[in-house]
């Protein structure tokens, strides 16, 4: 083989790289749009977690905000709440055993594996019936939870079902303190 020969021999391998190269960036950059398009919004992405102040809370009291277009129930509860929560036994949840808790995957649907805390002091939950997705009213009900009024459904004072349509015990979204006085959502 003559030295021209090797010449032209990397000359085009060098072209054919080049080409090579020039087309994935094209490709690419024809196709980034088409991919990032499907990411998250920018107000999706802003409302993906939230803080609430929960300070002024007093025990038995609660507040509802609005995470990701849904109720959230944030419920101080009192020592009554707590006693009434922690005295059902796992037997007596005949509709749904799960505890429905991101926080606490897998666990069951003891009162002590819904509350945010070990006391049982603070219940956050999506305050969504899992029936048809009604809002349920507070301190309502037979068993001094929540009542959701459009099919019948009763809460106990853990958001566990306890008699009605509904299939599964209120959810739990991913909740922590960052303070003393503030809940972070998502």
């Amino acid at each position: 083989m003559s030295n021209a020969e090797d010449q032209d021999s990397t000359r085009r391998d060098f072209i054919h790289y080049a080409a090579a190269g020039a087309g994935v960036v094209t490709v690419g950059a024809a196709v980034w749009p088409l991919v990032n398009q499907m990411n998250p919004s920018a107000d999706v992405q802003a409302l993906s977690s939230i803080f609430v102040d929960v300070g002024g809370l007093e025990p038995g009291g609660q507040i509802t905000v609005n995470f990701l277009g849904k109720p959230v129930f944030i419920r101080r509860r009192t020592p009554e709440d707590i006693e009434a929560g922690r005295a059902v036994d796992l037997s007596d949840l005949s509709i749904d055993r799960e505890s429905r808790n991101p926080n606490r995957p897998g666990t069951d649907a003891l009162d002590a594996n819904r509350t945010m805390d070990d006391e049982g002091e603070w219940l956050v939950m999506t305050g969504v019936c899992t029936h048809l997705g009604c809002v349920p009213l507070n301190n309502a009900g037979d068993f001094g939870g929540w009542f959701c009024p459009c099919h019948g459904s009763h809460y106990d004072t853990a958001g566990r079902i306890r008699r009605g349509p509904a299939p599964e015990n209120m959810h739990i979204p991913l909740a922590q303190f960052v303070d003393e006085t503030t809940i972070q959502l998502g």
